[in-house]
């Protein structure tokens, strides 16, 4: 059956479920589509302690208090991956892979998802040894030696994040100058490995072992991957223009180039990505989609 919505909101982030809200407030027929979890990747923050009115507060909390929010507002949330949206110029039906729902108004607020490296095992090693979030799984690796692939910030993280778990943790770097070093001094069971890159990845029925350039085995028990964050919207074909790395160019009112299709979030080319800006553009861009609407 193809049920009838005002607003059909892709991802149940914080820039889709403030979407959410406001246009419940608003007294409009609302449905969330996400393929995963509610809350995004800000589910697996330990700590949010820039959140301007709450000095501190989890992920998790944050995430769940959004997720009640709009619940109790009356907002449907079903947890089906959208396939295909197509533009009928006054309404869009979205194609999920449960159903077809129409609506005026579509908002994408599919937020990103983690780089892989793209290296044969990689796949079915996930889960069985590889992870993409130290917070969420650094637990099930209790006293064992485990990696983190990469350098930025959130490598750093990781990596402190699971000295305090692990028996040790090798932080596997493929450049020579890591600009957070001095927030690892004074750990002691961590090693850094420079100008090395992951060419293998060995294992039976999970993870054992990594191979560093094409030379040497390191194993391991876990292997944390850290080396950032891609959009993928390529699914949407040409009902958005992309920039070069895949995120959807927008203003900030989140009109794309197709009339009645906006933007919000992470997945919106912009300058910076925090939990306050994805909240701006749910905003911006469910009030614009009911402004325009009537």
């Amino acid at each position: 059956m193809n049920k009838e919505y005002d607003i059909i909101i892709v991802g149940a982030g914080p820039a889709g479920l403030t979407a959410a809200i406001y246009g419940r407030r608003a007294n409009k027929k609302i449905l969330v589509l996400e393929a995963m979890s509610y809350g995004g990747r800000i589910i697996n923050a330990k700590e949010i302690e820039n959140y301007p009115g709450i000095s501190n507060i989890s992920g998790f909390d944050y995430a769940q208090n959004l997720y009640d929010q709009a619940k109790a507002l009356g907002t449907e949330i079903l947890f089906e991956r959208v396939d295909n949206i197509v533009d009928d110029i006054n309404t869009k039906k979205v194609i999920t892979n449960k159903g077809e729902y129409t609506s005026a108004a579509v908002i994408i607020a599919n937020g990103i998802n983690n780089k892989k490296i793209n290296l044969p095992k990689e796949k079915e090693f996930t889960g069985k040894g590889i992870s993409y979030c130290a917070t969420c799984d650094g637990n099930f690796f209790k006293g064992k030696d485990v990696g983190v692939y990469g350098g930025g910030l959130t490598a750093i993280e990781d990596v402190i994040y699971l000295s305090n778990i692990c028996n040790k943790v090798t932080l596997i770097y493929r450049g020579d100058n890591l600009y957070y070093k001095d927030k690892l001094s004074g750990i002691n069971n961590i090693e850094i490995m420079y100008n090395s890159v992951i060419t293998s990845l060995k294992g039976t029925d999970r993870l054992e072992s990594v191979t560093i350039n094409n030379e040497k085995e390191l194993p391991l028990s876990g292997l944390f991957i850290a080396i950032g964050q891609s959009p993928d919207n390529k699914w949407l074909n040409d009902l958005v223009e992309l920039d070069d790395s895949g995120y959807i160019i927008a203003d900030e009112y989140g009109h794309t180039k197709t009339k009645g299709i906006y933007v919000a979030g992470d997945t919106r080319k912009k300058m910076y990505r925090q939990l306050t800006t994805a909240i701006s553009d749910g905003t911006n861009a469910c009030l614009t989609a009911i402004k325009e609407m009537l």
